[in-house]
C-alpha cells in the first residue's frame, strides 16, 4: 500500500470542505454557513478552511459552481442523443425530473442564484457557467437548423432554469406540462428554410 503524501491529504481535506459546503448551502442557505460549522461538518480544524481557500466566500463559490457545472455538463450528452430540437428539449426537461425544488441540487442552485445577486465575483462565475451552456446549446441548435440559435439557446436556458427554480413552489410544473409550450419555439416555423 502506497504511503499517503501531504498533497494527497491536502486534496482530501479540500474535497471534504467542498462536499460539506455543498451540503450546508442546501440545508442552511448561503448566509447560514460559517467557518466553524463548515469545518465541523468536514471534520477538520477551522484553520484549514482558510489554509485551503482564500476565504469562506471563495470556498462556497467553488462548491456551488461545481454543482452548477455538474448540472450543465450533464446536459451536453443529452443533446448528443437527440435527433431533433424537439427531442433535445424533451431530454433537457426530462433531466429535471429528479429535481423537485427541495432536493440538494435544486436548493444549491436556488441559493447560488440568490447569492449571485449580491456578490459580483459569484455572479461572474455563474454567468460563465451559463454562457458555456448557452454556447453549446446554440451550437447544437444551429447544426439542427433552428433560426437565431444564440437567442433561442438563451431563452431555452432561461426557461430550463426557471422550471428548476419554480418547481419548489409548483410541483406540477413538470416536463409534461412545460414541453408542449416550449416545443412551439422549435417548430418547423422556427427553422431555417433552404
Amino acid at each position: 500500500m502506497a504511503a499517503t503524501t501531504s498533497a494527497d491529504r491536502g486534496r482530501e481535506v479540500r474535497r471534504r470542505l467542498l462536499a460539506a459546503a455543498t451540503g450546508l448551502i442546501a440545508e442552511r442557505g448561503w448566509p447560514g454557513v460559517s467557518t466553524r460549522v463548515l469545518a465541523e461538518r468536514a471534520g477538520v480544524a477551522p484553520g484549514l478552511v482558510h489554509y485551503h481557500f482564500a476565504s469562506l466566500q471563495a470556498l462556497l463559490t467553488e462548491a456551488a459552481i461545481g454543482v452548477l457545472r455538474g448540472l450543465t455538463d450533464g446536459l451536453t450528452p443529452l443533446l448528443n442523443q437527440a435527433g431533433t430540437p424537439e427531442e433535445a428539449l424533451d431530454l433537457l426537461l426530462g433531466s429535471l425530473a429528479s429535481h423537485t425544488g427541495h432536493d440538494p441540487v435544486s436548493l444549491v442552485f436556488t441559493e447560488t442564484y440568490l447569492a449571485a445577486t449580491r456578490d459580483e465575483e459569484l455572479r461572474r462565475a455563474v454567468g460563465g457557467v451559463l454562457a458555456d451552456f448557452r454556447r453549446e446549446l446554440a451550437r447544437w441548435l444551429g447544426e439542427h437548423e433552428v433560426e437565431s440559435p444564440a437567442e433561442t439557446a438563451a431563452v431555452l436556458a432561461a426557461a430550463v432554469d426557471g422550471v428548476l427554480l419554480h418547481r419548489a413552489l409548483d410541483p406540477g410544473l413538470t416536463a409534461e406540462t412545460v414541453a408542449p409550450v416550449l416545443r412551439r419555439t422549435l417548430t418547423k416555423a422556427g427553422r431555417r428554410t433552404s
